[in-house]
């Protein structure tokens, strides 16, 4: 069997937990990213834009792109708006359609490294294998793979979906034929005549599945619990369309912000189940349109409100999975053998390639386990009582000058991971400016801050559909605590990061020689 998790672009952040002998820094940094989807990018273009130029990305693979470089399955495409998916200060007026392409969107990240003059300060081939902060010299010890620096600040854009999730299915190591992750997707495998398994049926494999259906011999879907799953009114842009993008500025602005305030509504709806349950009419009719048998539509229909699990948009899925050739396997895998998979029920169905759809360790971060704060303690241990946390999605306690894009409780259900992403960027920003203007060498989080802070948003999530909705998903963790959704509107989140809260944070001056001075006021 050949590597599931075997990287497609260079290589990734592994699993390890031991903390790597240095080999002495090679040169100071005043900001440190790591990443460069989004996330990294964002950050770099605005830190030259504030006339800060003191800083590298580093990245792992050997282009810009992040998640939109990883997932280039077929079909792969966004499902919000292009307009939203997009910076608000790098808009795009040649997005082809409504919902942007994967190679749209991977094009449109590489041209803002070079349209903003990113490029000079990435270094590529260069995958975090740890980061340490220094409590005495008041910075953080980076080892890549690419050599040492250290680093006042540490800005983590690695996100949330870059490493994949593989079931633990018995036997699997043993399976003699192909496997892969959709987010490793294997281009050089003929998937014509096979027989194939896909796992999971979640936002990758509703998108794949249909075009490779009509190339397979026979498709066997493994559907542990089905989505909720809504048109797409995706439209190819008219010439008229294009031209007034291209003309004007302003309409793509207002094209922008009509979307973003536009999907405000689905975050009061999925705040309350009850009213969530109008929202879960537009699917179940979507559902009742496309598929005409009653016994499968009842296999197809989920037990749970509206995006408890992430809400799906599909034309295709549907008449994909009615085919001849696709069963839709509601059993669960009891284990694989070398050329079949074996059912709980007893079953067992002859499969020459598995194609795992099942997510990303968005609740157990590989990141986690490389950056170690104060004391020596491991960020991955710090999250182990308690679940994982951040102060507005972005700080940890006990992690000084350590800022994480798409952190904690920032993963949305209803928006553009873009909005709460820039509003993570201004935060930075602000802190920035800051600790510049006050002379501090660090700023931590105060605990009793953190502490309030997610204390309010678990109030939030307790009544929300991601948590009450009745469904176990990839937002929750193993103690059913929801640590990924932010579980009401953008603007509060925006507001919240508008401004660095210096009373929320223990700040510090260095005085002497490297030692440092902690200021409470």
């Amino acid at each position: 069997m050949t590597s599931i998790l075997e990287p497609a672009h260079g290589g990734g952040v592994s699993n390890g937990t031991e903390e790597p002998a240095g080999r002495g820094p090679t040169r100071h940094l005043r900001v440190a990213v790591i990443g460069t989807g989004f996330s990294g990018l964002g950050t770099a273009i605005r830190l030259l834009q504030k006339g800060i130029d003191d800083f590298l990305v580093f990245e792992r693979a050997d282009e810009v792109g992040g998640t939109w470089r990883d997932n280039d399955y077929p079909g792969c495409a966004c499902d919000v708006q292009a307009h939203l998916y997009s910076f608000s200060f790098a808009r795009n007026p040649e997005w082809k359609s409504t919902f942007a392409k994967r190679d749209e969107v991977f094009e449109y990240l590489r041209n803002c490294a070079d349209r903003f003059g990113v490029r000079p300060h990435i270094r590529f081939n260069h995958e975090l294998i740890a980061a340490r902060w220094d409590d005495h010299t008041r910075c953080w010890h980076i080892e890549t793979s690419g050599g040492e620096y250290t680093a006042q600040v540490l800005v983590a854009g690695v996100g949330y979906l870059s490493e994949p999730s593989i079931p633990d299915m018995p036997g699997l190591a043993d399976f003699e034929g192909k496997v892969f992750h959709s987010a490793r997707w294997d281009h050089d495998h003929d998937l014509t005549g096979r027989r194939v398994a896909v796992i999971g049926t979640g936002a990758s494999a509703i998108q794949f599945v249909p075009k490779i259906q009509p190339e397979v011999g026979q498709l066997d879907l493994y559907q542990r619990t089905p989505p909720w799953v809504g048109p797409k009114n995706d439209k190819v842009n008219s010439k008229f369309h294009s031209s007034m993008l291209r003309s004007f500025p302003g309409y793509q602005k207002f094209r922008r912000n009509f979307n973003m305030w536009g999907r405000e509504v689905l975050a009061f709806a999925f705040a309350r189940p009850k009213v969530a349950e109008k929202v879960q009419q537009m699917a179940s009719d979507h559902l009742k349109k496309s598929v005409k048998d009653p016994a499968l539509r009842e296999r197809l229909t989920p037990n749970y409100v509206v995006a408890c699990k992430r809400l799906l948009f599909s034309n295709t899925w549907y008449p994909a999975i009615q085919q001849p050739n696709v069963e839709i396997v509601s059993d669960s895998i009891d284990h694989v053998r070398a050329k079949s998979i074996v059912t709980k029920d007893g079953q067992e169905r002859e499969v020459d390639t598995i194609i795992m759809g099942t997510g990303f360790m968005a609740t157990d971060r590989p990141i986690a386990r490389r950056i170690w704060g104060k004391g020596g303690v491991q960020l991955r241990e710090a999250w182990s009582e308690g679940g994982m946390s951040a102060h507005r999605g972005t700080t940890v306690a006990g992690f000084p000058n350590l800022f994480m894009m798409l952190g904690p409780n920032t993963t949305l259900g209803h928006s553009s991971q873009t909005v709460m992403i820039e509003s993570q960027i201004a935060y930075v920003m602000d802190a920035l400016k800051q600790m510049d203007k006050r002379g501090l060498s660090s700023v931590e989080v105060r605990p009793e801050a953190q502490q309030a802070y997610n204390a309010t948003l678990d109030k939030r999530q307790a009544r929300a559909v991601w948590s009450a909705g009745g469904c176990k998903s990839w937002y929750l963790d193993s103690a059913g605590r929801n640590p990924s959704i932010w579980p009401t509107y953008t603007w509060r989140f925006r507001n919240g990061t508008k401004h660095f809260d210096l009373g929320e944070y223990q700040l510090a001056t260095t005085v002497g020689a490297g030692r440092p001075a902690v200021n409470h006021a």
